[in-house]
């Protein structure tokens, strides 16, 4: 019994270090680009990482992904994201749109925003997370503001489950329209308890970042992220657009040691990403993220 416990931390540390319970990563774009989560805009993936990101996505999206890291099957994800928007702005009662440094402008946005729903599962037999999460977007101009509810719960075989609840505000800014965004999240601002024991709660983790648009196929980014009992993480990513279907992408995590690259296609309705991404002593991680969006009424 002694042994099988002892096991049980090891395998609980090596999955701490792996994939911490907390906000986490949402699609191949974000991984690509150093695990960017606050700053990236106009897709259902950077709404779930950033849940201002709902108030600009005018069009509903679907999106499922899967990620595995370090070529270990007990390190699986499965996820998917749902954006709808409410409502619509009239043509003829909003001024001409003006693309942002990586988003719609506030003219193209739903009147009443984005509602956006999240779900995602880690792990195997011994060891597994489970989340769903409900968040609701707005923009206004060129501020978004957003909140989310999420339920995460883990399990362990043979210990049970424990479940939390952790809430999330989320906003961004256009500093420079076209050119320059702010974005900031913050994640378990209720400081979510998932267990009495040793009075564990889930990561409260803040993220603060800026997009850069340099050119017009040219967008660098960069971000911090501080869980309150970890060393900062500061996060840098390049993307390149040679031509409109297809983007080339590549970042670095200094906390984590680990650089990230990957590629985008967008083909009609369908988004499609792919991120790699090599740690020093563990390996291969790798993402695939796909997502529908729908034409607004009125398009074709």
């Amino acid at each position: 019994m002694r042994k099988l416990y002892v096991v049980m931390a090891l395998w609980l540390g090596a999955c701490s270090a792996a994939h911490a319970q907390g906000p986490g990563l949402w699609g191949a774009r974000s991984a690509a680009l150093g695990q960017m989560g606050s700053v990236l805009a106009d897709d259902g993936w950077a709404g779930a990482a950033n849940v201002a990101v709902l108030g600009q996505l005018a069009q509903p999206t679907v999106g499922v992904g899967a990620e595995n890291r370090y070529l270990l099957p007990a390190l699986n994800t499965a996820s998917l994201v749902v954006a709808v928007p409410i409502g619509y702005r009239r043509a003829e009662a909003t001024p001409a749109a003006t693309p942002a440094a990586g988003g719609a402008a506030g003219a193209e946005a739903p009147r009443y925003g984005t509602v956006g729903f999240s779900a995602r599962r880690f792990g195997g037999k011994l060891y597994a997370e489970q989340q769903l999460g409900l968040g609701y977007g707005y923009q206004l101009g060129t501020v978004r503001v957003g909140a989310r509810v999420e339920v995460l719960q883990t399990s362990i075989q043979g210990l049970g489950s424990r479940r939390a609840v952790a809430a999330s505000l989320g906003g961004q800014a256009e500093l420079i329209p076209r050119r320059l965004t702010f974005g900031a999240t913050l994640y378990n601002l209720n400081q979510a308890r998932l267990a009495d024991y040793q009075d564990e709660r889930l990561p409260t983790v803040l993220r603060a970042g800026l997009a850069w648009r340099a050119a017009e196929k040219v967008l660098l980014l960069v971000e911090t992220e501080k869980d309150v009992e970890q060393d900062a993480d500061f996060k840098a990513g390049l993307e390149y657009q040679p031509l409109p279907a297809l983007a080339l992408r590549a970042g670095l995590s200094t906390l984590t040691s680990q650089l990230t690259g990957g590629v985008g296609l967008r083909t009609g309705p369908f988004r499609i990403d792919y991120a790699a991404g090599w740690h020093e002593t563990l390996g291969l991680s790798q993402q695939l993220s796909a997502a529908y969006v729908w034409a607004k009424p009125g398009q074709p």
